[in-house]
Parts: C-alpha cells; structure tokens; sequence
C-alpha cells in the first residue's frame, strides 16, 4: 500500500470536491489517501517546503512552487465573471482605495495578487480569512478582501461591495479568474503521478454526478451557510473548469502569472506545467 497526503481546504468547495475520495466511492486500489484539512495560506506555505505529495494551492503561490510541483488539469477553483470581493463599512470606489489598509487572506492568496494587480499602493494587513469579516466592520482596518463563504455574506453585515475581482479581471481579459488548483509533487514519478490524477478526476466526477450526497458532506464545512447558499457557493467553484482548465482556463493561468511578474508583484518568471500536457 502506498499512502498518498492529499491537502485541502475546510471548505465547502473543496469537500464537495473529494467527497468520492473521503467517502471511499471512488476505487483507488493499493493507494490510501489521507486528507489533511488546512486554510489556504498554510497550505500555500508546506507546499513551498515541499511536505505534501498532493495539495490545493492558491495559483499565486504556484508561481514560487513550479519547480517542485506540476499543476494537476482538474481541481481549479476559476471565478467565471465573479470572484474575491473588496468590501468596507462605507461607500467607496477604486479612487477611494489607494493607500488604504486592507486586510488580506494571505501574500500568497490569488486574492492578493489580483488585488496587486488592480490597485498597487496599498498596506496589506494578513488576517485569517474567516476574521476579514469582523476588522472591517469594527473598524480596524479601512477594506476587506472576501475570499470563501465570505463572498456572499458580507451584506448580512452590513458591509459595502467596492470591487468583485473576477468581474474586474473579465473586464480586463475576457477570462475567468484563475484562483486556486491542486498540485502534485514532481517527484513521485510518472506513473504515480498519473494514477493520482486520475483518482482526483474521479473524484470531482463522482461529487458533480451525485450531488445531494456530496453536498450533504460539505454542508459540515459550509461555516453557517444554509444549504441552498452553500450550493450556490459549491457550483460557483466546482463545475466544468474543475474538471478540466481547458484551453481558456489554461491561457487564464498563464495570463494571471504573467501580469503578476510583469507587475513586480511576482519576482521570478513562471513556467506553467500541466500533468499530462
């Protein structure tokens, strides 16, 4: 037996993702996989001390990861016309947000480098996604970058949309906002590596083919979503892009990298590699 870590997030996204791999449906023959459940910024940082075979990253932080991982073709995560919303407590626009502090999911979240990419000066304020929320409405901080379930409740607290990204980054490109995928550490060899895409393949098949079932799993995941919001969260970011990039969600990847490092935003350049292209 060969036991392979498969890292995601404790969201309802990524749940209804593995839901055929964590509930035994999908066959997986002499490989047992174990799932470790961590925010995405945490993941971002195992992966880049390479700790774990298999792991949800944000495409931001893949950008520093390319030489160790490839980026399996299914599991992303692509706001198609939506996606991380700047939010604050008063009405603002885009003048009204150079300079600000804004609190942020992480330096390596896709959120961030999106938010980099639509206005540079600003001051960063790291703070745990599930808390954005509570800093911009006591005030500690000006504006808010929403990732998650936060997407459709910050109106619940009264908070003022000033900027959706994805709609932002459509208007800009005519592409969905590449925002997280999985990866696969380069090193377990060809063969394993196509084995466990396959079986993630599988899995995101199985949960979009049995739906009420693996909802019914993510629904623990959905941090107070009742449950027809947190099925319009889950189809937000497990659709058909989750199982395959294809082309424009391919180009997407590149497309986002490239202005990052363009920016100054990224220090390196990228090389994108798909498993299987």
């Amino acid at each position: 037996m060969r036991t392979i870590r498969v890292a995601h997030s404790p969201d309802s996204d990524d749940a209804f993702m593995f839901y055929g791999l964590a509930s035994g449906k999908v066959e997986t023959g002499d490989i047992t996989y174990v799932h470790e459940l961590q925010d995405i910024e945490t993941l971002n940082q195992r992966a880049m001390r390479g700790e774990l075979e298999v792991t949800a990253v944000s495409i931001h932080a893949y950008a520093y990861l390319s030489d160790r991982y490839a980026l399996l073709p299914h599991g992303a995560s692509m706001g198609d016309g939506y996606g991380p919303r700047l939010v604050s407590r008063t009405p603002m626009t885009f003048g009204d947000v150079r300079g600000k502090r804004i609190a942020v999911p992480g330096l390596l979240t896709s959120a961030y480098l999106a938010l980099r990419l639509y206005e540079r000066d600003f001051e960063p304020v790291v703070t745990p996604f599930d808390q954005i929320e509570d800093v911009v409405a006591t005030g500690e901080v000006d504006l808010g970058l929403l990732i998650h379930e936060g997407q459709l409740t910050y109106a619940e607290r009264g908070l003022r949309l000033v900027a959706d990204l994805g709609v932002w980054w459509r208007d800009q490109t005519g592409l969905p906002l590449p925002l997280g995928g999985n990866v696969i550490r380069k090193d377990l060899g060809e063969l394993l590596i196509g084995t466990v895409s396959q079986h993630l393949y599988d899995s995101i098949a199985y949960g979009l083919s049995n739906r009420v079932a693996a909802l019914d799993h993510s629904m623990k995941y959905a941090r107070n979503l009742g449950r027809a919001d947190a099925d319009t969260f889950v189809g937000m970011y497990v659709n058909d892009w989750t199982l395959d990039y294809g082309v424009r969600g391919r180009k997407a990847v590149t497309e986002f990298l490239d202005r990052g490092v363009a920016a100054g935003v990224i220090t390196r350049p990228v090389s994108v590699r798909f498993v299987g292209d």
